[in-house]
C-alpha cells in the first residue's frame, strides 16, 4: 500500500492523540449541558474545563470565550453580529469575511501580501457611524503575518471596533488578545490539532454584540443551542496541547527553510510572502508555467497531500485571490507542516516533486 505524507495542515490539522482521547472518554457524557442534574453538570463541568483552556491559548478570561460551530460562524458573529453602519477588511480575507462584508471597504496588500493599513485612517468617517474593522492576524495562503496591533492602534484612536480572524494563527504562534487591543478575534479547533465543527469568537468584555440566531440562552446567549460537548472537549485539549507546544511549533520555519532551498535548488520558483514575517509552517510555491491544480494532482497520485488555492471551497479549485490581490501573476501550491511533521515529510515532498517536476514542466505528464 501506498505511503502518504500530508503537507495540508492549513486546510485542517491531523487530530492530536490527547484529542482523541479526551473525546474517546467524553462519549459516556450523556448529559445536556444545561440541565441541573448530575449529568448535566458533569457535561458543563467538561465544557467549563475546555472554555478555561481554550481561555489559557490566548490569554482570556474563561467568560470572553463564546463557542460556536467554527472559523466561518465565528467570523459571522462577529462582522453581522456588531451592529455597525461601515465595514472595512483587507482583500486577502477568508471568504466568510469576505461575503460578510460585500458592501464595505477593502485595503490592498502589497507584493508580499502585508495588508496596506496607511489608507485606513481616511476609510474611517469621522462621525457618529460605527465602524467594523476585520483583518486577519495570519493569511491561510501565505503564512504572512499581518500587522494588527498597528492595524488595532489606528482603528482604536478613531473609534471603530476592530476584529481579526486568528483562525490560522492560534496555537502556531503566540498571541495574547490584550496586548493585540483588538475587540474581538476568531479561532478553530481543527487548525490546531482539534475536531472540525467547533471554534470561538474571543470578546472583550463589555462588547455589544447581539446573537445571529434566537433560541436558548446558552453561551450567555450570544450562541445559543445546545453546546457540541464533544466537540468543545476536543478543542480544549487541542488549545491546551497547542500552548505546552508553541516553542516546538515554532521550530517548523526550519522545515520549511529546508522545503524551499530544496526546491530552489532544482526548479524555478517563486515564494509568495517571503520578503514579510510568515507563520512557521507555511510555503506557497509558484512554478511558471505548471497548473498548479495539475501540480497538486500529481503529488497526490505520488502519495503527497498539498493545496491548491483554499480547500474551503468545497472541493473546488477556484482562481486564487489572494494571489490576485498580491499582483501575482504565477499559480501557486501551498505545503503546510502540522505538530506531527518532520524531516522524512520533507524528503518524501522532494522525491516526489524530482520525480513529477521535469515532466509538468516539458507539459508530458499524462
Amino acid at each position: 500500500m501506498q505511503e502518504r505524507t500530508y503537507l495540508d495542515s492549513n486546510a485542517t490539522s491531523i487530530l492530536r492523540p490527547c484529542v482523541r482521547n479526551s473525546m474517546a472518554k467524553a462519549f459516556d457524557l450523556v448529559g445536556n449541558p444545561s440541565s441541573v442534574h448530575y449529568f448535566g453538570r458533569a457535561a458543563r463541568y467538561h465544557i467549563d474545563l475546555a472554555r478555561e483552556q481554550v481561555a489559557s491559548l490566548v490569554g482570556v478570561l474563561p467568560s470572553q470565550v463564546i463557542f460556536t460551530s467554527g472559523g466561518t460562524e465565528s467570523n459571522n458573529l462577529a462582522i453581522n453580529g456588531i451592529n455597525s453602519q461601515i465595514t472595512i477588511a483587507s482583500s486577502i480575507e477568508h471568504a466568510s469575511v469576505l461575503k460578510a462584508c460585500l458592501s464595505g471597504h477593502f485595503l490592498p496588500v502589497d507584493k508580499d501580501g502585508v495588508v496596506n493599513i496607511n489608507r485606513l485612517p481616511g476609510l474611517i468617517p469621522k462621525n457618529s457611524l460605527k465602524t467594523l474593522v476585520s483583518i486577519m492576524l495570519a493569511n491561510n495562503e501565505t503564512g504572512v503575518i499581518q500587522p494588527i496591533k498597528e492595524t488595532a492602534e489606528i482603528a482604536n484612536s478613531l473609534g471603530a471596533i476592530i476584529h481579526t480572524d486568528a483562525v490560522q494563527a492560534a496555537g502556531k504562534i503566540p498571541i495574547d488578545f490584550d496586548a493585540l487591543n483588538v475587540h474581538c478575534m476568531s479561532i478553530s479547533a481543527h487548525k490546531l490539532g482539534g475536531p472540525s465543527g467547533v471554534g470561538a469568537l474571543i470578546i472583550k468584555e463589555g462588547l455589544d454584540i447581539r446573537s445571529l440566531l434566537g433560541g436558548g440562552g446558552q453561551e450567555n446567549s450570544y450562541r445559543p443551542g445546545t453546546q457540541n460537548t464533544l466537540g468543545i472537549i476536543g478543542f480544549g485539549a487541542a488549545a491546551e496541547a497547542a500552548r505546552k507546544e508553541i516553542s516546538e511549533f515554532e521550530k517548523l520555519s526550519n522545515l520549511r527553510n529546508k522545503l524551499e532551498l530544496r526546491v530552489k535548488a532544482m526548479a524555478r520558483v517563486k515564494i509568495f510572502g517571503s520578503g514579510a514575517e510568515r507563520l512557521p509552517n507555511t510555503s506557497l510555491l509558484g512554478f511558471p508555467n505548471i497548473s498548479s491544480e495539475t501540480l497538486v494532482l500529481a503529488l497526490d497520485l505520488e502519495g503527497i497531500a498539498v493545496s491548491s488555492g483554499a480547500a474551503c471551497a468545497s472541493g473546488k479549485v477556484d482562481g486564487n485571490h489572494v494571489l490576485f490581490a498580491m499582483g501575482a501573476k504565477e499559480e501557486a501550491i501551498r505545503v503546510s507542516f502540522g505538530w506531527s511533521s518532520n524531516e522524512e515529510d520533507i524528503d518524501a515532498f522532494m522525491r516526489a516533486f524530482e520525480k513529477i517536476y521535469p515532466r509538468l514542466l516539458n507539459g508530458l505528464a499524462a
